[in-house]
């Protein structure tokens, strides 16, 4: 499957926001938006109008960009989100938030959601005590996951929960710090969803 291997500051630069794509670089003044606030390539400067389609399509891309998911794997969340109760643009987010490796990103246990999905593909967490090396595997309520014992005594490991030891946890999720497990209490409300996107947006977008 197709899977973007570029500059992933040049994505921020196209959304012209932070997407926090590479970690701890994301918080300081070496940020590529801190540096060159324009979308990237020959034109970047040059000030156009956006049309209505364009600032739908760039909400599209700016969630699917944040969370790492391909077109055709949005596109399927989507049709998820719409057979959910609810309101639809806020089902996508509560969907794309409860991915495996989004929520090892949020617990700390990863530098990126690039790192994350790297080290779910490698086979490092479980959830529920069972092994889980699919990044995209949709976690649900009441479910927990944690570290493999043996990943926990590699010097990645260490290196990652000393870097990461003060961000903070979301709420909809408890973490166990001390047996570094997590339990996932209940998926995100919308006010506990960092995403920097208007959802609405992409409701709009894919209703055409």
């Amino acid at each position: 499957m197709a899977r973007y291997t570029g500059a992933v500051c040049k994505l921020c630069r196209r959304e012209g926001k932070k997407l926090f794509l590479k970690g701890d670089r994301c918080y300081t003044n070496k940020c590529a938006i801190e540096r060159r606030a324009y979308a990237p390539g020959q034109h970047g400067q040059s000030r156009k109008k956006q049309s209505e389609y364009g600032t739908q399509l760039r909400a599209k891309q700016t969630a699917r960009r944040y969370y790492g998911v391909n077109e055709v794997q949005f596109s399927k969340y989507y049709e998820m989100a719409v057979k959910m109760p609810g309101m639809t643009g806020e089902n996508l987010l509560k969907v794309c938030e409860s991915r495996l490796d989004n929520v090892v990103y949020l617990l700390g246990w990863a530098n990126s959601r690039a790192e994350a999905r790297q080290l779910v593909t490698h086979g490092h967490f479980c959830v529920n005590g069972k092994r889980v090396d699919i990044p995209s595997y949709l976690c649900r309520a009441g479910e927990v996951i944690s570290v493999r014992n043996k990943s926990l005594e590699s010097d990645k490991f260490v290196a990652i929960f000393e870097a990461n030891a003060s961000r903070p946890v979301p709420a909809w999720l408890e973490s166990d710090g001390e047996n570094r497990s997590a339990k996932v209490v209940n998926l995100p409300e919308r006010e506990q969803i960092l995403c920097p996107v208007e959802e609405h947006l992409i409701v709009e977008f894919y209703s055409k």
